[in-house]
């Protein structure tokens, strides 16, 4: 900073320091904050007053001396200025005229205002259209956010709609209708709208685009708004202090004064008045002028900063962390085109041909030009090629050597004609080598040596006057190969993996060995391909980097290289990561995993000073010999992460006052062994020996030591990664002297008092109040990470130190929480989730999980009844989410792992637990720690025991154990056996001999395994604790009896005697053989619901036909057509369909033969069938007479679509599950045909599925049913999670109780459409349980939307939850009560109305 500045800041007699402003402010007495998400959850009230914490300053030289003294806080002040009127349209005196559009002749007005607190903006929207059912579909925009943002702070009436855009009604006002919106967060930009009238069901639009109204900006809001001069100089000193007391030119100087204006400014934008911003910046109540800049140390952040004891957290919205940036998957491995050979490459592949051992191959780029070294191993020679496409003649400068960094004369004897010797080299020229198979000319060398001593051939090439080596140092070609050979066949197919890449980077292997330069440079140099292939690609960098943090892969392997080449090679390979950071955000959770597994890489000369500095420590402590000399060697020679745990080892040893044990137990505890001592090239013989004298110089000038290591190989270290972010103090000390890297421009404010802070408290045993800095400090950095900046990389590198410290601090918590509360497990539990939101790409589960956490801390405060039960669903869907991000690890990483494993001959055992080790070291690791202690607690305060019974069924059995059901679902065990299955998805059948399943997985009770278990009196259940699955998975081959009631599971051993009297297991024989009727072409191809018999349709059909008309008025039945029984067979004896005809009677005999396989190529050829006109014909008019929507009417494309569905409900009678469960019960599946129904679909809010008699109970007097979000197909198809659940007494509708709360994360949606729904004769049959077997297609694809349940009235509203569920139970009675017997029933609630889809007789 200039002197004048710093002359003009001295004047100044209320200088001030800035302490964790908006972000850190102090909490009250009792340490709970204010207001915050977190504070929410701490679940304590305090009724204690704020504390404010004054700062008395001085400035002296270059010294700002800070003393902090509590004070009670003083009254808010008003604010002294106000904003000018403007003239406007009859939107008040603040008003502004923002934009009027004419839309089909429909005018629309928008004006806004902001209010005198400045923390609002109004915006009033009329428009003159008469309807009574507008509504505004809207959201905002905000900074560079391609996305709508659904603020907070909602019109009443407004809805969620599938969490992409606000809906709110509009009021009648006049001729026309009004709204007003008031938008709270400044950063705003704009609103964006289109209008719905949803009674005409037409939208308005502006030309086919949204409505986009920019909103009053902030400099517009406080142009006539002035702050005084002496508090701008003021924020402008403590600007020039965050920044580390840089010097600045005149022009820096001004632009930093004016950046502090306006951050005075904003803040009075944000509501803050001038005297607000004096009381804060000022000496308001004393000041304490001291000078102890003698004693005063600069170089070191300081280890305790506040004495508070937690910081306040920020407000946020927590959807501003949302990621989400599709990534397409994946199948099979991924190689790359092929690119022409260069002329090099070319020349290379005719030196191979000649049959010679290839020991060794390397192209170097330069620019377009590459350089070879190829070397070959003829009987009893060596054979070394070098060849290049530069254009310039070239000079080979080379030698030879027994080791790598040696340089030694060649013989003359195999001096190629023509050369030339040097003394300790020999230089000589290149030859041109042209022909017409090579793109373009080549030069090349060959030299030939006898096989002897000398181990390589370092050179250097010379072109004119110009030198061209490797990255600035010496070329060096081995002439042996360096890594252990595998064949490629055992490494299998690459299936899953980027196979091109992993094959390239296991030739390179050899090369790489030779030390962290060559690996790193080789790293960069195949980025560009790794990032062409995608995901796979990285995910093939990363594995190969974590193969080398973990040593399993050779570090340095006799090759000399200096600490600075190391920190330049690190630097080109983080700097690489850095920009694919920003250029590939999809991909960014992969990078930050690369990035944990390499070093921050050097800036300026801190690769360098590894070396200088040991020479310091052992000159100024007296010891230059013994272990210290061995490791200055090996320092010198190639240092490496080891280098980091030899200093902590050291360090300890000395400060447990020379404990021999204690050095070694830090080496063995983190890897090092004495044999790996002795491995590296420049080995550690000795044990460390120091006198006591030495002690406290070593203990200083090795912690000095240890910031310096861990600057290149520890980015992540937290101390480190802070000073790299803030900067070296230029005082510096001791060897630290010199030291030059600058602080990251741009850290937000009060960022480093924040820092401060975290250090000060990374011991603290009482852990909450660090872990919630931690997260500050990560949301504070969020921003900055999403944006291109010079220093991202340290950013990055802070950032994973920050995530690293999280997950350290609550596991040190994890004895502390055992005594613990549900709330405060809870509380935790959302501190870690957190964490795990802001390192994970695709995060919207996460983030909804965070917000269901949060809501279940606001019903714990409330004393909510439910709360518990509510929470339990909310871990369940974490759980899932958990599972979900650990499969995706080992779909990504787990194939890489193997296949270059396998090449590279790491230890097989390193390999089977690759991706396992990369999740146990991240915080999905921490947060599945955490919430299996909270599972039982919640269990237990829910009063919902270790079992859900499904089917209350007494068996006798012995226990089997299988990692899925759908594994095994074909299978005929040849006893009665209870599988144990860790996964049920919900549609699988159950295989023949089985007489229970038991599982730790959650399919919903009314899913379709669920009631074909039922059906099949299988005994089935779901197993919430951990112990008891454990102890059944131990019995496996055992006899057990299981005896369910309807909450519970009582087991035991029994004899083999016993067995034989057990009346529930299925008899030996098997199940009867079931008669159908082969059901004959009735003349149509299409009839209405009047025209429904049992020989036209099937009870699916008929059934809906019967409700018309018959259930209460306020029950909504679809209309329906259906293309009849025997439609299929005529279509398919159509002359348009010879051909496929003839093909499926092939794969029909296939099939006879016992050939699964043609059960999928028959689906496929009756894909093929093409429509005869008349069927077209008659299901238009059909439709069109039924009132429903014919697909055609929207063009040719629709048909095909309805079609294509159509067929596909035909060939699903051919389905793997279908076709082996109807070989069970001896069904002949040639006589089984297939009715299509066809209704339009109702595009559901909700789904549910009603039995009217209870199934786990059996109780004929209360109802059961489930609810999902959107579109049934997710409660009773294969989606993971439960459905809400709910029970219903029959006399007493209206009052529902409510069993558990949805943990699906899935909901489905879809536009107004029309559904093809499958209805053959071999459903609902007397002992067969053939419904869900087959395929019902809408005719578009449904939209999987992820569910934000905290924000769903079902969940929250009370009397919104209560009217729907009553509504359901009341459809369910009466259906039951026309029918006469108990009933499934499925149907969907759309804008609270119930309508009826299907009902089918309870089974």
């Amino acid at each position: 900073m200039s002197n004048s500045v710093g002359q003009n800041l001295m004047q100044q007699h209320f200088l001030g320091a800035n302490v964790l402003e908006r972000q850190s402010r102090l909490k009250n007495s009792s340490g709970v904050p204010k207001s915050s998400f977190c504070a929410a959850a701490s679940l304590t009230k305090s009724s204690a007053p704020p504390r404010k914490f004054q700062i008395s300053t001085k400035f002296y030289g270059n010294r700002l001396i800070t003393k902090r003294k509590p004070k009670l806080a003083t009254g808010s002040h008003r604010r002294v200025f106000s904003f000018s009127p403007r003239a406007v349209l009859a939107a008040g005196t603040a008003s502004q005229h923002l934009a009027r559009f004419n839309v089909d002749g429909v005018e629309l007005q928008v004006d806004g205002s902001a209010p005198t607190s400045g923390s609002l903006t109004q915006v009033n929207i009329r428009i003159m259209y008469h309807s009574d059912s507008l509504l505004l579909h809207w959201g905002v925009k905000c900074g560079g956010n391609e996305n709508w943002v659904l603020p907070s702070r909602q019109p009443e009436r407004t809805i969620n709609y599938k969490n992409r855009a606000l809906r709110t009604p509009f009021a009648k006002s006049g001729s026309g209708s009004c709204l007003k919106l008031e938008i709270e967060d400044p950063r705003t930009q704009a609103i964006e709208f289109l209008i719905f009238d949803e009674a005409r069901n037409r939208w308005i639009k502006n030309n086919g685009q949204n409505f986009h109204v920019k909103l009053p900006q902030k400099e517009t809001m406080i142009s006539n708004i002035s702050v005084p001069e002496d508090l701008v100089q003021v924020q402008a000193y403590l600007r020039w202090e965050r920044k580390g007391r840089q010097m600045y030119s005149p022009e820096k100087e001004k632009e930093e004064y004016e950046a502090a204006r306006a951050e005075l400014l904003e803040e009075i934008a944000r509501g803050a008045s001038v005297d607000d911003i004096r009381s804060k910046l000022t000496k308001k109540g004393g000041v304490e002028f001291k000078d102890t800049a003698n004693n005063e140390k600069t170089n070191k952040i300081p280890q305790r900063h506040f004495s508070a004891e937690r910081i306040q957290r920020r407000q946020r919205d927590l959807m501003v962390l949302l990621n989400k940036h599709p990534v397409k998957s994946v199948v099979g491995s991924i190689s790359v085109e092929p690119k022409p050979l260069t002329a090099v490459e070319s020349f290379a592949k005719k030196l191979e041909m000649d049959g010679s051992a290839v020991m060794n191959k390397k192209i170097y780029k330069f620019g377009d030009m590459e350089v070879l070294v190829l070397v070959t191993k003829p009987a009893g020679k060596t054979k070394i090629h070098i060849g290049s496409d530069f254009q310039e003649p070239l000079t080979l400068h080379w030698a030879l050597s027994e080791r790598a960094g040696e340089w030694h004369p060649p013989p003359r004897t195999v001096l190629p004609p023509g050369s030339v010797s040097l003394g300790g080299a020999a230089e000589s020229k290149f030859l041109t080598h042209s022909s017409d198979d090579l793109p373009k000319q080549v030069q090349c060398i060959e030299l030939e040596f006898e096989d002897g001593n000398f181990k390589g051939l370092p050179f250097v090439l010379l072109s004119g006057e110009k030198w061209i080596k490797n990255n600035g140092s010496d070329f060096y070609v081995e002439f042996s190969q360096k890594f252990k050979q595998v064949q490629i066949l055992d490494a299998g197919d690459g299936k899953g993996t980027s196979k091109f890449l992993l094959d390239r980077i296991a030739e390179l292997e050899s090369e790489a060995q030779k030390s962290f330069m060559h690996r790193f440079n080789i790293a960069s140099d195949l980025m560009d391909q790794a990032k062409d292939t995608g995901e796979l690609g990285l995910a093939g960098i990363l594995v190969w980097m974590r193969f080398m943090a973990t040593r399993q892969l050779i570090w340095n392997k006799n090759y000399n290289v200096k600490p600075r080449e190391i920190s330049n090679a690190q630097d080109r390979l983080t700097n690489l990561l850095q920009s694919t950071y920003i250029s590939h955000p999809q991909y960014r959770e992969l990078l930050r995993m690369i990035m944990s597994t390499v070093g921050r890489g050097g800036e300026g000369d801190v690769g360098q000073r590894i070396r200088d500095e040991i020479l310091v420590i052992q000159r100024n402590n007296r010891c230059e010999g013994g272990m210290m000399e061995e490791w200055h060697q090996k320092l010198h020679n190639n240092t490496s992460p080891d280098d980091v745990i030899i200093c902590q080892a050291l360090l300890d040893y000395i400060k447990s006052d020379f404990d021999i044990s204690v050095y070694w137990k830090t080496l063995n505890e983190n890897g090092i062994t004495k044999e790996r001592l002795l491995s590296y090239d420049r080995a550690i013989h000795s044990e460390p020996s120091f006198t006591r004298d030495q002690k406290d110089g070593l203990l200083r000038d090795l912690g000095d030591y240890m910031r310096t290591l861990k600057a290149v190989h520890s980015g992540a270290d937290l101390e480190s990664a802070i000073s790299n972010c803030m900067g070296y103090q230029a005082e510096g000390k001791g060897f630290m002297v010199g030291v030059q890297i600058n602080p990251v421009p741009g850290l937000p404010s009060g960022f480093p008092e924040l820092l401060r802070f975290i250090l000060g408290h990374v011991e603290d045993r009482n852990v909450e109040a660090l872990v919630e800095s931690l997260l500050e400090a990560r949301q504070e950095l969020r921003p900055l990470l999403l944006k291109s900046c010079d220093r991202l990389k340290d950013l990055l590198f802070l950032d994973l130190a920050l995530d690293s410290a999280i997950r350290t601090a609550v596991e040190r918590s994890y004895e502390d929480l055992n005594n613990a509360g549900p709330d405060k497990i809870v509380y935790f539990t959302t501190l870690v989730l957190e964490n795990l939101a802001l390192s994970s790409d695709d995060n919207e589960d996460l983030i909804y999980c965070l917000k269901g956490w949060q809501h279940a801390i606001s019903m714990c405060r409330s004393q909510s009844g439910h709360w518990a039960l509510y929470a339990k669903s909310v871990l369940d869907r974490t759980r899932l989410g958990l599972t979900s991000k650990a499969e995706w690890y080992q779909h990504i990483l787990q194939p890489s792992a193997e296949y270059l494993g396998t090449l590279l001959g790491v230890d097989p055992w390193a390999i089977n637990i690759f991706t396992e080790e990369i999740i146990r070291a991240g915080s999905a690791a921490t947060l599945s720690s955490l919430i299996n202690r909270l599972d039982p607690v919640l269990r237990k305060t829910a009063n919902l025991g270790s079992w859900q019974v499904i089917s209350p069924v007494e068996v006798v059995g012995y226990v089997d154990v299988v990692e899925e059901l759908l594994a095994v679902q074909d299978k005929s065990y040849d006893r009665p056996t209870i599988l144990v299955a860790k996964r049920v998805k919900g549609e699988e059948e159950i295989p023949d001999g089985t007489v229970a399943v038991l599982t730790p997985d959650m399919p919903d009770v009314l899913s379709h395994v669920s009631v074909r278990a039922r059906n099949c009196k299988v005994c089935f259940a779901t197993c919430f604790d951990p112990n008891i699955l454990a102890d059944l998975q131990a019995k496996k081959g055992k006899l057990l009896r299981l005896k369910p009631s309807s909450a519970d599971v009582v087991y035991s051993e029994v004899k083999e005697g016993d067995l034989a009297g057990s009346s529930n297991l299925r008899g030996d024989d098997g199940p009867s053989s079931i008669n159908l009727v082969r059901k004959q072409f009735g003349g149509k191809y299409a009839i209405s619901a009047e025209e429904f018999t049992p020989e036209m349709v099937g009870a699916k059909s008929r059934n809906i036909s019967y409700l018309k008309g018959k259930v209460p008025s306020w029950v909504g039945i679809p209309t329906s057509v259906a293309l009849p029984f025997g439609v299929f067979e005529k279509v398919l004896s159509d002359k348009l369909n010879q051909g496929v005809l003839e093909k499926l009677q092939i794969l029909k005999k296939k099939l006879v033969e016992e050939d699964f396989e043609a059960l999928g190529e028959i689906r496929q050829t009756v894909l093929q069938l093409a429509p005869p006109p008349e069927l077209v014909k008659e299901l238009k008019t059909k439709m069109h007479k039924s009132g429903m929507p014919w697909p055609g009417d929207e063009g040719e494309q629709r048909w095909e679509q309805a079609w294509t569905a159509i067929k596909k409900v035909w060939a699903s009678k051919w389905n793997e599950r279908a076709y082996f469960s109807t070989r069970k019960v001896k069904l002949d599946h040639d006589y089984l045909c297939m009715a299509v129904l066809v209704q339009e679909i109702i595009n559901a809010d909700y789904a549910f599925v009603i039995h009217t008699t209870n199934p786990s109970s059996g109780d004929s007097s209360e109802i059961y049913a489930e609810v999902v979000k959107g579109l049934g197909e997710t409660l009773v198809g294969a989606y993971p999670g439960r459905a809400l659940s709910f029970v219903c007494k029959k006399n007493n509708l209206n009052s529902p109780q409510v069993l558990g709360y949805p943990s699906k994360p899935i909901a489905l949606f879809i536009r107004r459409s029309v559904i093809f729904r499958s209805d053959s004769n071999g459903e609902d049959l007397e002992g067969y349980a053939g419904a869900g077997l087959y395929d019902s297609v809408p005719m578009d694809e449904e939209e999987k939307v992820v569910v934000d349940y905290s924000t769903d009235r079902l969940i929250n509203d009370s009397k919104f939850q209560r009217s729907i569920l009553s509504s359901i139970a009341g459809a369910g009675n009466a259906i039951e009560e026309l029918y006469g017997s108990p009933q499934d029933i499925e149907g969907v609630i759309r804008d609270g109305k119930v309508y009826v889809v299907q009902t089918r007789p309870q089974m």
